[in-house]
């Protein structure tokens, strides 16, 4: 069984509004795609302090890069690892990573 490939639903190989149909719902889906692709700053710092002074009125917390996941003051695993950093609570919500559950009381 074979199958004629056909350009368009009206049946015209060719017509400049068809090809400029095609190109405009390609750019629109391409849009909307490479705006959900952006990833947002985020500043990382070495010591609490410094992350207190950049958000004065936000929460530092303790980012783990390798699980993805911060941790608040008073949990386990809060400023330990060499694959972290202090950053804003907000700014880490932001940036898709999400809360640690373990050890929180």
């Amino acid at each position: 069984m074979r199958f004629k490939i056909v350009a368009n639903s009206t049946g015209r190989r060719g017509h400049p509004a068809a090809k400029a149909t095609i190109v405009a719902s390609a750019t629109i889906v391409l849009f909307c795609c490479a705006l959900q692709a952006v990833a947002l700053p985020l500043t990382s710092f070495r010591r609490q302090d410094q992350a207190q002074r950049h958000c004065p009125g936000d929460t530092v917390v303790w980012l783990d890069f390798r699980r993805e996941r911060y941790y608040l003051k008073g949990q386990r695993r809060y400023a330990r690892g060499f694959d972290g950093s202090f950053v804003c609570r907000n700014e880490a919500r932001e940036s898709g990573y999400r809360r640690s559950l373990l050890g929180l009381r």
